[in-house]
């Protein structure tokens, strides 16, 4: 019985609500294991793609702009962790939570300068005269274009 009393309150609270998720997964793939359909089809084996009809492969190359882009979200959106953090408790921290957090902005900033720099914000390849330039469309076949209006000559 001992046992029993040895632990506090919030330390049994918690293993019911371990005890408790666990018995819920269980019974989830449980029951629908036993209550599932097992009819396989041509349908059934294709990737779902919101309703409509999947075309090509799914492994496409991305380019690594994209994982870039990415792992600078992360960066400087955990920033927004920390200042929120600290914009909460400003008043506890003073003059001095004030300051580091000034340098903690002015760091970022840093960091935000040096990857511009490098060109890791670019998306659009240079052109020679180092600006960048919108991609030139040609109409499609089927498009007839007006002819341009020629210039008056005095």
């Amino acid at each position: 019985m001992e046992f029993l009393t040895s632990y506090s309150p919030q330390t049994w609270a918690f293993g019911i609500y371990v005890g408790a998720v666990l018995f819920v997964v269980v019974l989830m793939v449980t029951l629908s294991s036993v209550l599932g359909s097992r009819n396989n089809g041509r349908a059934k084996n294709e990737a779902f793609e919101s309703g409509v009809v999947g075309v090509g492969g799914g492994h496409l190359r991305f380019s690594a702009k994209f994982y870039l882009v990415a792992m600078f979200f992360v960066l400087f959106d955990l920033e927004a962790v920390f200042l929120y953090a600290w914009a909460v408790s400003i008043r506890e921290s003073g003059w001095a939570g004030y300051i580091e957090a000034t340098i903690f902005i002015v760091v970022l900033l840093i960091g935000l300068a040096y990857i511009w720099r490098l060109g890791g914000l670019d998306w659009a390849p240079k052109t020679r005269a180092g600006r960048r330039s919108l991609p030139q469309l040609d109409p499609p076949a089927d498009v007839v274009l007006p002819p341009a209006p020629n210039p008056v000559k005095n």
